[in-house]
């Protein structure tokens, strides 16, 4: 099976549901921005982390920014109307805590005007060397 991982801000992580004695999940939500021909969208990720790996997030607070490691599950059940249910997960399994974006450093453009910005010409007045 195929390993996947994606970046984005962690907006919510819910607590631990025992879904059976045996079983334990819990799922958190990732916000991953794209760009699509100059736009930016949001995808807003659902994960699960299972069992012991439930407590991958512990430290995590919702407004980082995390890498998830995870994989593509899916699994077919039988409802009780008679009909065939799937269901796919996105189940985590690594989560690393990653660097906030950093805001670009100001271009010459945008600094402010000081003394060492300023060229004077050469003092004399000769003009004669301008193209016009």
């Amino acid at each position: 099976m195929a390993s996947f991982d994606v970046s984005g801000k962690l907006i919510e992580k819910y607590d631990i549901q025992q879904i059976k004695e045996t079983f334990k999940k819990r799922e958190f939500v990732v916000e991953c921005p794209k760009e699509i021909n100059g736009n930016v969208y949001h995808d807003y990720l659902k994960f699960q982390l299972t069992q012991d790996r439930c407590s991958l997030i512990d430290n995590m607070n919702e407004g980082d920014v995390i890498k998830v490691h995870f994989n593509l599950r899916g699994s077919k059940w039988n409802k009780q109307d008679g009909t065939i249910g799937y269901i796919t997960n996105l189940e985590a399994w690594r989560l690393e805590a990653q660097a906030a974006p950093q805001p670009a450093a100001p271009s010459a453009a945008a600094a402010p005007k000081t003394d060492a910005n300023i060229v004077t010409p050469p003092a004399g007045g000769d003009d004669s060397d301008l193209p016009f």
